[in-house]
C-alpha cells in the first residue's frame, strides 16, 4: 500500500513539474510570435495549465473510472476558482476589467452548465465528448478573432527563440502524459483499497492539478502581468468542463456509479464560480479581503459528496 501511496504523490509531482516547464516555454513560444497577453492567458497558458487534467481525464476513461475523471474536473474548476484565485491575490490583488469578466467569466458559466448538463444522465458518449470539445475550439476561434491579433512588442523581444523552448514544450508534455498514467493507476488502487470513493479521489487529484495554475497565476500577478493571471485561470476554467472533460469521452464511453452525488459537488461549483464573479465585477477585482473570502468557499466542496 505505501508503494501506491508513493506512486500516486510520484505521479502528482510530475504532472505539475512536466506543466509547468511545457507552461513557460509555450508562453515564452507564443509571445515571441507577438499574439496579446490575454490572448496567451485564456488559451495558450491555460490550456498548457490544463494538460494534466486533460491526461487524467484520457487515463480515467481508458480505465473506466468515471467518477474519478468527473472528480478530477470538478475538484479542479472548484479549487482554481475559490482557493486559486484566492492564493493569488493574497500575493498580489487582482485588478480585471468588468468587460473582462463579463466575456470570459461568462464563458466559464457557460462551459460548466454544459458540462453538468452532460454529466446528469450519469454516462458521457462519444459524440457528447466530440461536441464539448468542438465548442471549446469556436471559443478559441473566436478569442482569437477578436483578441488575437494585438501586438506585443516589448515582450518579442525578452523571450527564447523556438528552437529552445520546443524542446522544453516536448519534455514537459512527456512528464504530464508519464504523471497521469502512474497518477490515476495508483490512485485507483487507493480509493479500492481504503474504501473511499474514486469521486473523493478525483476532487483530492484536481486540487493537486490545480497546482500549476496557482504557480503561474501568482507568478503572473506578481509581475504585474494581470492579463495573463487573470487569463490563466478564468481561461484554464473554461478548458477544463469541456475540452478536458470531453477528451476522455471521445475515445471511450464513460459511465459514472453515483450521479446524483457528482452532481451535488457540480452545482456546487457553479454556485461558487458565480459568486466569485460577481466579486470579480462588483470590485474590479479580488483584493486581500476578498481572498480570504474565496478561500474559505472551498473546503465545503468534500463535505457534499
Amino acid at each position: 500500500m505505501l508503494e501506491q501511496y508513493v506512486l500516486f504523490v510520484g505521479g502528482l509531482a510530475l504532472l505539475v513539474v512536466g506543466a509547468e516547464r511545457a507552461v513557460s516555454s509555450a508562453g515564452d513560444l507564443a509571445l515571441y510570435y507577438g499574439v496579446s497577453k490575454l490572448f496567451v492567458g485564456v488559451t495558450v497558458i491555460a490550456v498548457g495549465t490544463s494538460v494534466p487534467e486533460m491526461t487524467t481525464s484520457l487515463y480515467a476513461a481508458s480505465y473506466g473510472a468515471g467518477d474519478l475523471l468527473v472528480g478530477n474536473i470538478v475538484g479542479s474548476e472548484t479549487a482554481q476558482i475559490t482557493l486559486a484565485i484566492g492564493i493569488v491575490a493574497l500575493i498580489s490583488p487582482i485588478f480585471a476589467e468588468r468587460r473582462n469578466v463579463m466575456i470570459y467569466g461568462g464563458a466559464m458559466v457557460l462551459s460548466m452548465i454544459i458540462m453538468i448538463l452532460t454529466i446528469e444522465d450519469g454516462e458521457l458518449i462519444r459524440s457528447e465528448g466530440f461536441l464539448m470539445m468542438l465548442s471549446y475550439v469556436f471559443f478559441i476561434y473566436t478569442m482569437y478573432t477578436n483578441e488575437g491579433g494585438e501586438e506585443i512588442t516589448e515582450e518579442v523581444v525578452e523571450r527564447e527563440p523556438p528552437r529552445r523552448t520546443v524542446p522544453w514544450i516536448v519534455l514537459g508534455l512527456g512528464m504530464v502524459v508519464l504523471g497521469g498514467h502512474v497518477m490515476v493507476t495508483s490512485g485507483v488502487e487507493i480509493a479500492r483499497s481504503v474504501g473511499i470513493s474514486e469521486y473523493v479521489v478525483g476532487l483530492l487529484t484536481g486540487l493537486g492539478t490545480t497546482a500549476p495554475e496557482i504557480v503561474v497565476a501568482g507568478i503572473a500577478a506578481r509581475g504585474g502581468e494581470e492579463g495573463i493571471s487573470v487569463g490563466a485561470i478564468l481561461g484554464s476554467n473554461i478548458t477544463d468542463p469541456v475540452f478536458s472533460l470531453g477528451i476522455g469521452p471521445l475515445f471511450y464511453d464513460v459511465t459514472l456509479d453515483d450521479p446524483g452525488g457528482i452532481m451535488s459537488s457540480a452545482e456546487y461549483m457553479l454556485l461558487v464560480s458565480l459568486l466569485v464573479l460577481g466579486l470579480f465585477y462588483w470590485q474590479r477585482g479580488i483584493d486581500r479581503r476578498a481572498a480570504v473570502l474565496c478561500m474559505l468557499l472551498y473546503p465545503p466542496s468534500f463535505f457534499l459528496t
